[in-house]
């Protein structure tokens, strides 16, 4: 059950888009289009947006940069999460996460058999943590952009949500790295 406590005030957060694609540059990226919409019009920021080529390496390093950019809170990847060989976004986010969100690709694929029914099972979609930054990686379809937003980080990227969000953690992600 979700639901949004009206007495809290809502906190923005800083999200940047990845698109992996081969083929898509800016002009027909709908996927990361749909998620700039939906991230502006929760009253979020865009804080970046790139496409990079499905290469391990260039997406861990944009990764990376944003994880070391303290404009960025949080990332969503979208494409390369699939079976093919060059689906490879989920082993690039696993190369940098701290910690991973097990649960965030469960209750995606529990969202997707909603609506694709046992087709789900063909989705990697994954999140996890690293230096204080959330990363998620979804599907390249908008379908499932849409899905993963307005049923999951919607509610998890929103501070009033109760009884818990990931916003409220925020300030905690790193804590074992400072100095008691």
């Amino acid at each position: 059950m979700s639901r949004i406590d009206e007495s809290r005030e809502f906190i923005p957060v800083r999200i940047a888009i990845l698109t992996v694609s081969d083929t898509r540059g800016i002009a027909d990226d709908r996927s990361g289009d749909t998620l700039v919409q939906r991230l502006e019009s929760a009253g979020h920021f865009l804080a970046d947006r790139r496409i990079v080529r499905d290469e391990r390496d260039a997406i861990a390093a944009q990764l990376r940069a944003w994880i070391d950019s303290p404009d960025v809170d949080v990332v969503i990847s979208t494409g390369g999460t699939g079976l093919t060989g060059r689906d490879v976004t989920v082993e690039a986010h696993r190369d940098v996460y701290e910690k991973e969100i097990d649960a965030f690709g469960t209750v995606f694929t529990l969202v997707s058999m909603q609506k694709i029914g046992t087709s789900a099972v063909q989705s990697r979609a994954t999140g996890g943590v690293a230096g204080g930054t959330y990363l998620f990686a979804l599907p390249g379809s908008t379908g499932a952009c849409k899905d993963a937003w307005d049923e999951i980080l919607h509610y998890q990227l929103d501070y009033r949500h109760r009884p818990c969000n990931f916003v409220e953690i925020m300030p905690r992600l790193d804590e074992h790295k400072r100095r008691k």
